[in-house]
């Protein structure tokens, strides 16, 4: 039985770098114009009425590429901020970002936190921004906060704790799981990604780079997941039951 419009999107952006390569251009060519697909994507959300879109923007792991490659990225980052910041207030986008993020320079942060000051009050799409960001450190850090809990006694019984109270410990508390997972680039991997909140998220894996991607790819991702049947570990005949009930 088909779905509706999926209430949150998360995306993994990749390609940038091949994109440019196979073009015989710099790999940071590649990730100037990936922004710009960013952008389509960010107003289409708005337009469809998406409440939730999750973009894998930095990983822990993009620490290891070149050092040029990672400079040339994090003031991409900056630039972009400062340049589309009246835009994202015009479509009412409100700005949250999940991560590691004491690991970016000051001057990035500085700008990103101010992004997400400004746009705190927005009503449109709520775009997160997975910068430094890692599953296994999210979940590593949950844990540790939790046993911090158990430890001063703010939690008292283990037994009582559900995967709901967990998950208030998560980068994401408050925020939906994702509903559909997109990755780009013919991939077909999370790379570390959200790996507690997509355990019932539906996958759709696109045969093209990111600098490549358009609105009605989007579209047809969202086609594509409308036309599914989520079971969440039920039989189909149950789902159709209660979707009658």
């Amino acid at each position: 039985m088909a779905v509706g419009l999926p209430e949150h999107i998360a995306i993994i952006m990749d390609g940038n770098g091949r994109w440019a390569q196979q073009k015989g251009l710099d790999r940071i060519y590649g990730h100037q114009q990936g922004i710009n697909t960013v952008k389509k994507v960010v107003e289409a959300s708005g337009e469809i009425g998406l409440k939730y879109l999750t973009l894998y923007t930095f990983s822990i792991e993009n620490w290891n590429r070149p050092q040029a490659e990672v400079n040339a990225l994090m003031g991409l980052m900056a630039d972009a901020i400062v340049r589309e910041t009246p835009e994202l207030m015009r479509q009412k986008v409100r700005v949250r970002v999940i991560g590691h993020t004491t690991d970016l320079p000051a001057g990035v942060w500085q700008k990103m936190d101010g992004l997400i000051r400004a746009t705190a009050e927005n009503t449109g799409v709520t775009l997160i921004l997975a910068l430094s960001y890692g599953s296994r450190w999210e979940i590593l850090e949950a844990a540790k906060k939790l046993a911090e809990d158990y430890r001063s006694g703010r939690i008292s019984d283990l037994d009582a704790m559900t995967e709901n109270s967990l998950a208030g410990y998560l980068t994401t508390a408050g925020i939906p799981d994702p509903d559909l997972l997109i990755r780009t680039s013919g991939e077909c991997r999370l790379s570390n990604f959200l790996l507690w909140q997509c355990a019932y998220t539906e996958f759709y894996f696109v045969d093209k780079f990111w600098p490549d991607i358009e609105k009605d790819d989007l579209y047809l991702a969202i086609r594509n997941f409308q036309n599914r049947e989520r079971r969440f570990g039920k039989t189909g005949e149950q789902v159709k039951n209660e979707m009658k009930s």
